[in-house]
């Protein structure tokens, strides 16, 4: 089955709402199991449970019978992104603007002139979606 991961912030945020909402017509459009991520970063003491985070997403969208909801914990929240995307092995990831351009910065430190979209292509072998809101 296709995988679509989408990683968001708790409590949902204008863009983090724009970024699901794309997430979600794509996993219906192909058919796909949709998982909605969110990082609790260990220095911020973001403590967002799983159960939170299900009825946020389903308050705003109703019940997705095809959703998985994940909360890792993690340093980055990108680096964390990254491990969760290779881990679910996904076809497709969706972000939003804002964290594309975390993404390059984080991309920055490890290679020259980073092309986001392309390095996580090359590296996770998925398609990236980015939603500007």
């Amino acid at each position: 089955m296709i995988q679509v991961v989408v990683p968001v912030r708790y409590p949902l945020t204008e863009h983090s709402r724009a970024t699901l909402a794309q997430a979600i017509d794509i996993a219906t459009e192909r058919d796909a199991a949709l998982t909605v991520l969110h990082v609790n970063l260990y220095q911020g003491g973001d403590r967002t449970t799983r159960r939170e985070l299900k009825e946020a997403v389903e308050a705003e969208f109703g019940k997705l019978s095809n959703a998985r909801y994940v909360v890792r914990k993690g340093l980055l929240v990108e680096e964390t992104i990254l491990e969760e995307v290779a881990a679910e092995e996904a076809d497709v990831v969706v972000i939003g603007k804002k964290q594309a351009g975390r993404w390059r910065q984080m991309i920055r430190r490890l290679v020259d002139d980073p092309d986001v979209e392309q390095y996580l292509q090359t590296e996770l072998d998925c398609d990236i979606i980015t939603v500007t809101p």
